[in-house]
């Protein structure tokens, strides 16, 4: 990668419409110590490294624990967008709250930062159809099945090998989930689900699926990574894979993290004042993920799905958003062009959008 494909990259990501689908920066929300509109040390995400990345939209994820009381996740979902509609409120001039590819697409005209909503979890619906329309009807645009466990409809990937099928899949309930997610014009999204799920939502859903934050388990063999069948897969249905930057999904080398690492991770919700492993990933590995779902699928169906804010350690030269350009960078030195690249970047998001729009407005 030379200075000339950096510069390359840079104006591109100026000039293309730019989209991350999967930030926990949600979680920074609730501090108040902290302003997204301001540059921060720590953590992955604000407005000035968001606006030297080049990044024109994110998808912020509402996201709470296993439950330990009925009613605790829809409290935590409700609590969370509502703190990214205030803050798209609080800072409207630089800020705007998005529920379309239209209103991204205007968004950028503006000049302006568009921020969706994303549930991450299908625990957060608590088994109620009516809660998944409420978070619809707050500005959900996706709901993510599972996360690191299994809810009572549909089984999760976990992290670890020791997490044990619980349903074989999605339940009939899982499978209406899918269908109403269809109707509402939600996109389905599969990151976080076990095989047999994956498989049970492409034959369910009616719209183009998406896995928000998954990479390559060619590359890395983990069990959150999605085979190439599976990519294959979600390619002929006309939907889009969006690549994970945690460093553990992305290096097949990276040891795994101590229990001390993760304590310290989780007890700083997520952002860290120091690194919690001495494994160093360099950037090309990231790249490595990203150059082979192109070429296995087409760069129509690859996107950028960061996990910032949500993951304890990321590749060398991805340490936040402000770095995206890097990613761009790196394929051009591979070959890629910028007319290959540009749907990558957030194309891809906005095609999926208006299908599952469409879809839902015919059914």
């Amino acid at each position: 990668m030379t200075d000339e494909h950096l510069h390359r990259a840079i104006a591109l990501h100026r000039e293309a419409v730019v989209i991350d689908t999967h930030c926990d920066t949600t979680q920074r929300l609730a501090d108040p110590a902290w302003s997204i509109i301001r540059r921060d040390r720590y953590g992955h995400v604000d407005l000035p490294r968001l606006r030297e990345g080049g990044v024109d939209a994110l998808f912020l994820a509402a996201y709470a624990p296993e439950l330990e009381q009925p009613g605790d996740g829809i409290s935590a979902a409700i609590a969370q967008i509502a703190r990214i509609h205030d803050a798209a409120a609080r800072h409207a001039d630089q800020i705007t709250l998005a529920r379309s590819a239209f209103d991204v697409r205007a968004a950028k005209e503006a000049g302006k930062v568009a921020l969706l909503v994303a549930v991450e979890g299908g625990h957060l619906i608590e088994n109620s159809i009516d809660v998944l329309r409420d978070y619809h009807d707050r500005g959900a645009m996706y709901l993510t099945l599972t996360h690191s466990f299994h809810t009572n409809w549909a089984d999760s990937s976990g992290v670890r090998d020791d997490l044990a099928p619980r349903h074989g899949g999605l339940t009939d309930f899982g499978k209406e989930v899918v269908r109403e997610l269809n109707r509402l014009g939600m996109m389905v999204d599969v990151s976080h689900a076990s095989d047999a799920t994956f498989w049970d939502v492409l034959e369910t859903s009616s719209a183009p699926v998406i896995a928000s934050h998954s990479s390559c388990r060619a590359v890395a063999p983990h069990r959150r990574n999605l085979s190439d069948e599976m990519i294959r897969a979600i390619a002929e249905k006309d939907g889009i894979v969006q690549i994970n930057f945690a460093l553990h999904f992305v290096d097949r080398a990276a040891p795994p993290l101590s229990e001390d690492a993760i304590k310290r991770w989780l007890g700083a919700g997520g952002v860290l004042r120091e690194p919690v492993t001495d494994h160093v990933t360099p950037l090309s590995v990231l790249v490595d993920h990203f150059d082979h779902a192109m070429q296995l699928v087409g760069p129509k169906h690859v996107g950028i799905g960061s996990d910032f804010d949500g993951v304890p350690a990321l590749p060398t030269g991805m340490e936040h958003c402000g770095k995206l350009p890097h990613i761009t960078a790196a394929l051009f030195a591979r070959g890629y062009t910028e007319t290959q690249v540009r749907p990558m970047l957030g194309e891809n998001v906005l095609r999926v959008l208006d299908a599952c729009a469409a879809a839902a407005a015919h059914r």
